[in-house]
């Protein structure tokens, strides 16, 4: 793809915010990329995860925004302006979102997406335990469950393969259940 090579060859094959050069991908960024160089990024897996709300924000990582925010592209600029503002309640990137400037066009493409809004807290689906899930995990259910419109009652004690989380509601997986596609709250159920 000319877009990833032609990232890889701006940001010398390195994660343009924190410079690591392990499981480097390009990084459309939201709203509304057009796939472009300009409106992509080439990051690392643990940019990219914490990017996505995939996983919770270290903040420690995040110090490469000391740098990055400084980038002479403007797509480097918009996100490290995003990141700072998840953290900025923290002095240390409150500080940098002070010094920093964007002009109108990239200030406004930075609040376009209303992520700067957010908080650094991240939701993630969780078992009764508290226990992060991922697609394709095993659970046992802690709860019978009565399947609407159907007959099919789920024992406490099921265990369910190859769970799918629902994209986005953080507290519903998708499982089968004697070939039934159901849907079952993460409150209900523990990581095996």
């Amino acid at each position: 793809m000319i877009t990833e090579k032609a990232l890889a060859e701006r940001s010398n094959n390195e994660c343009e915010l924190c410079k690591s050069a392990i499981g480097l991908k390009l990084y459309e960024i939201p709203p509304h990329s057009k796939g472009n160089a300009d409106d992509c990024i080439f990051i690392c897996e643990k940019c990219a995860a914490q990017l996505e709300k995939k996983e919770e924000l270290d903040s420690t990582h995040w110090q490469c925004l000391n740098e990055s925010m400084w980038s002479e592209v403007p797509a480097v600029q918009v996100v490290s302006w995003r990141m700072l503002n998840r953290f900025r309640n923290e002095a240390w990137a409150s500080e940098k979102i002070d010094m920093m400037y964007l002009d109108e066009e990239h200030l406004a493409w930075a609040k376009e997406s209303g992520d700067h809004e957010n908080s650094a807290a991240v939701d993630l689906h969780k078992d009764c335990n508290g226990t992060l899930l991922n697609d394709g995990d095993t659970v046992v259910l802690t709860k019978s469950l009565d399947v609407k419109g159907s007959t099919l009652n789920a024992k406490m004690g099921t265990v369910v393969k190859n769970i799918h989380l629902v994209k986005d509601n953080t507290e519903q997986i998708e499982a089968k259940i004697e070939g039934q596609t159901i849907v079952i709250l993460t409150k209900y159920l523990r990581k095996k």
